[in-house]
């Protein structure tokens, strides 16, 4: 259960309201889950994004997927490629594009260091996950990750399959 304070605020007109505020009370609106199949997630941090507010409200009712999408920097900015946002049902004719490039939010010298770990180490990009903070705002998780060969995949389902025998194993013999 997240922890939840309680404030006093002020309107304009001086009347006094109660305002809850819950920490890490944050809504996921999608998770990319063949990122971490498919590479070998080093590092993740968290991006702001630039939306529009069709963008918002589609989100909100959980309308998006990040199958095919990747970050990339471009002129010392950070931008998100093929995250597919929904057409907003109720949206005139100022709805938004599903899939257009869409900026993200990071600082100059955070944006600096990625792109040194991108060139350098020939690491890749993902997004992980896309959701809204505590305060609303929507966020996107991203993952400095390292492309997987089919062997490393096989690899890997195979340690993980032995971890979980070995805990049953475990769990077993404590039963006994």
């Amino acid at each position: 259960m997240p922890l939840c304070v309680v404030s006093a605020v002020f309107t304009r007109m001086g009347e006094r309201r109660a305002r809850r505020r819950c920490i890490n009370d944050m809504k996921i609106v999608c998770t990319n889950r063949k990122a971490r199949r498919d590479y070998e997630i080093l590092e993740t941090m968290e991006a702001g994004m630039v939306l529009r507010g069709t963008e918002v409200k589609s989100l909100r009712k959980g309308g998006a997927h990040l199958k095919d999408a990747y970050a990339s920097v471009e002129r010392g900015e950070l931008f998100l490629y093929n995250a597919h946002i929904a057409p907003y049902e109720m949206g005139n004719r100022y709805n938004h594009e599903p899939l257009r490039t869409r900026k993200l939010l990071m600082h100059a010298r955070e944006i600096r260091r990625l792109l040194g770990k991108i060139k350098e180490k020939g690491l890749t990009l993902v997004p992980l996950k896309l959701y809204f903070n505590d305060e609303g705002k929507v966020k996107v998780e991203l993952g400095l990750g390292k492309g997987r060969r089919a062997y490393d995949k096989r690899r890997a389902i195979a340690d993980r399959d032995a971890e979980r025998e070995m805990q049953r194993a475990l769990k077993d013999g404590n039963r006994k």
